[in-house]
């Protein structure tokens, strides 16, 4: 890491919710191929159904993205950093305006690499896997399985932080407390992002989404400290940071 200029990275970070509210809400066919999908996995004091409100979320045939958040750093008299969200109910949309973005930071810096925590495993083949449902390109830049190793310029912190140990998971949250890195509170936690996104009356879902957008935003800040203290180099402060309001 500590050969990557921290003006050449671009931290992502993703929320997803599952494409229905409840396992009920979902046609028979996809009640089916849930139940299905989840066989081997449904604890012996669940059932498919219960296992449906923990776990669809973050199974990409049966969530959605409705918010990524992104923050890149900028060198001015000290280290600061941009953040900006595309959320809403139209995930196409939502792609569309994230890639766009990525390719106008593209088309003046060919340097540059994303970062995150778990983006690896998650975030960015989530990604792909919605463009495609979406039937969208996905972009050279994202096409991570046809590239060669060394071709993968990805600073995942998880992976960073795990230094050949592949037997544990170590949550973004955990990660930031172990390294003294100071984690903003927020209202939520990842586990009411859904139901705040399937919420039914209009007005209260667009302040939910930009709660949900807020949570994300914090993450990325948190992902950027972590980082920093990766390279030694001094932590963000509140007034470092510029949300860009899309």
């Amino acid at each position: 890491m500590q050969h990557i200029r921290t003006e050449d990275l671009i931290i992502i970070d993703i929320e997803t919710a599952s494409v229905a509210p409840t396992f009920e809400q979902l046609s028979p066919m996809w009640q089916a191929l849930w139940t299905e999908k989840v066989s081997r996995l449904v604890p012996d004091n669940s059932s498919p159904a219960a296992f449906y409100e923990n776990r669809a979320g973050v199974m990409a045939e049966f969530s959605k993205i409705v918010c990524i958040s992104i923050g890149y750093f900028i060198k001015e008299q000290h280290l600061k950093m941009r953040v900006k969200s595309f959320y809403g109910n139209d995930e196409a949309t939502i792609l569309k305006n994230f890639l766009q973005t990525i390719n106008k930071i593209e088309s003046f810096n060919s340097k540059w690499c994303f970062a995150g925590h778990n983006i690896k495993e998650f975030d960015i083949p989530f990604i792909c896997r919605r463009l495609l449902v979406n039937q969208l390109k996905v972009p050279a830049y994202l096409d991570f399985q046809n590239m060669k190793p060394w071709e993968t310029n990805i600073v995942d912190t998880f992976q960073y932080w795990r230094f050949g140990d592949y037997k544990n998971y170590t949550s973004l949250k955990l990660l930031a407390a172990a390294m003294g890195v100071p984690s903003s509170k927020d209202d939520i936690d990842g586990s009411m992002v859904g139901p705040l996104f399937h919420e039914q009356d209009a007005a209260q879902q667009q302040i939910n989404l930009e709660r949900i957008a807020t949570y994300c935003q914090k993450d990325i800040v948190t992902t950027a400290n972590i980082i920093l203290r990766f390279k030694n180099i001094p932590l963000l402060h509140d007034d470092d940071i510029e949300i860009i309001k899309v």
